[in-house]
């Protein structure tokens, strides 16, 4: 009996083509809701079951736009089996990224540091 080889780093290179897939998806929902969004990655389970989706907005609500597209997952997944080569497509979960949120938030205090510094000196 042959073992099935293990193709290596398979699974990033997955999350990376479904990230880049979901990008141009995206952009075809006519969900009102789904405010400028950037897909800012993809976390896939070790069974291909399921695939985090991490994004960001630029315009909109984040909490509506999570919940849109949480609601047109299945659309988007559809979309991906067309477009994917793989067995299974996973199933998509939306959560808003907060990153660049705290990003900007930690460049504004260095700021406020810094200016607060200056001032002592």
């Amino acid at each position: 009996m042959r073992h099935k080889r293990s193709i290596p780093n398979r699974g990033y290179r997955v999350a990376d083509q479904i990230q880049r897939d979901l990008a141009e998806l995206v952009r075809d929902l006519k969900d009102p809701r789904v405010g400028m969004i950037t897909i800012n990655g993809v976390e896939v389970s070790p069974d291909y079951a399921h695939a985090k989706v991490f994004f960001s907005v630029l315009v909109g609500s984040p909490a509506e736009s999570e919940a849109a597209l949480n609601e047109a997952a299945g659309f988007l997944r559809n979309g991906l089996f067309k477009r994917l080569a793989i067995h299974t497509v996973p199933t998509l979960h939306f959560h808003f990224d907060r990153t660049t949120e705290r990003a900007a938030e930690i460049s504004a205090l260095i700021a406020k540091a810094n200016a607060t510094r200056a001032k002592d000196d």
